[in-house]
């Protein structure tokens, strides 16, 4: 396993990600952005619908992991970098899916990230990429949390604050 000098972010669906690794950017931080946004946005400017996109969840989810395998391969692990969801996310959105989790638990073991930071949920909003119902946003967090410490990772919890405030409180905890 390579120890890596990187951080992720993640939450359940609705929990401020996204704005949290905007301003960390904004902050002057080296951030990658969430593979299924991406792969959504560039989907959608192909002309195809969210529905379509997600119509097999599972595949869906296999093109999202294959994504961030495939972007950690190009990052060098000394690099301070934020994950907008880390690897291991995919074994909570697995479950969620029906789908065997090994492929998802093999390739998190590759490398550590230094730390992992869950965001508090914030009430939950449906948005163009989202496809998950607030009953699932809830069980995606407990999942996420249970995915990390089944990897012996100590997950660091950012509660509900504005954006500027949670950014601070996850860069007063790097090591």
């Amino acid at each position: 396993m390579i120890k890596t000098n990187w951080y992720v972010i993640t939450g359940g669906p609705s929990s401020g990600k996204t704005k949290t690794i905007d301003y960390l950017a904004f902050l002057g931080y080296f951030v990658v952005p969430e593979a299924a946004r991406i792969l959504i946005d560039n989907e959608m400017s192909r002309g195809r619908a969210i529905d379509e996109i997600r119509a097999d969840e599972a595949e869906f989810q296999k093109r999202v992991l294959q994504m961030k395998i495939d972007v950690e391969n190009r990052i060098e692990p000394d690099r301070p970098t934020f994950f907008e969801r880390g690897i291991p996310d995919s074994i909570a959105y697995y479950q969620i899916c029906g789908k065997d989790i090994s492929p998802a638990q093999e390739a998190s073991q590759k490398r550590k990230y230094r730390s992992v930071f869950l965001l508090d949920s914030l009430p939950f909003e449906q948005d163009y990429a989202r496809a998950e119902d607030k009953e699932t946003a809830r069980r995606l967090d407990q999942l996420l949390y249970d995915s990390y410490i089944e990897l012996d990772y100590k997950v660091l919890r950012v509660p509900v604050m504005p954006v500027d405030e949670r950014a601070q409180f996850i860069v007063s905890r790097l090591k």
